[in-house]
């Protein structure tokens, strides 16, 4: 099944890939290894989730926003590569969580992009990943993540 089938099958619309908020670039590629820059959540009409996690968002809430800076990482490779059948593994994301002091559950937060990475690309979306826990992210967003992928 393909990656565009399956973001049917889950009623995924990808929005325009983000352009860049500062002076960077969406996503470098190197030796084969494309590198997206960290995506921020926005829900479906666009609006940025914000909150802290352990403070004014419980896990769910978390991981929905985790789960909607993916589907900005998954925006992002398709402007970059064109054909979802040019990936052959999600290599890494870092998941960085706005996390209350007392907060622990950066993991549970992270599987919201995690989770989506395997349903869309199947074994080839099992990775490596980092999950942290920081003390405030840009614009107060609730998650970011970036990742790596292994591209022909």
């Amino acid at each position: 099944m393909t990656v565009e089938k399956r973001l049917a099958e889950l009623g995924i619309i990808l929005p325009e890939a983000a352009a860049p908020a500062a002076n960077y670039v969406p996503f470098v590629a190197a030796e084969g290894l494309l590198h997206i820059s960290g995506q921020i959540p926005f829900d479906e009409d666009g609006r940025l989730i914000v909150g802290r996690l352990g403070e004014t968002m419980d896990v769910e809430a978390g991981q929905q926003a985790a789960r909607r800076c993916a589907i900005g990482i998954v925006a992002q490779l398709k402007a970059a590569v064109g054909d979802f059948g040019r990936v052959k593994r999600i290599v890494k994301l870092n998941v960085f969580v706005n996390s209350a002091l007392d907060f622990t559950a950066q993991p549970e937060v992270a599987n919201g992009a995690s989770d989506l990475m395997v349903a869309l690309f199947g074994e080839a979306g099992r990775h490596a990943r980092s999950a942290v826990g920081v003390a405030v992210l840009p614009r107060g967003v609730a998650v970011e993540v970036d990742a790596i992928v292994d591209v022909r």
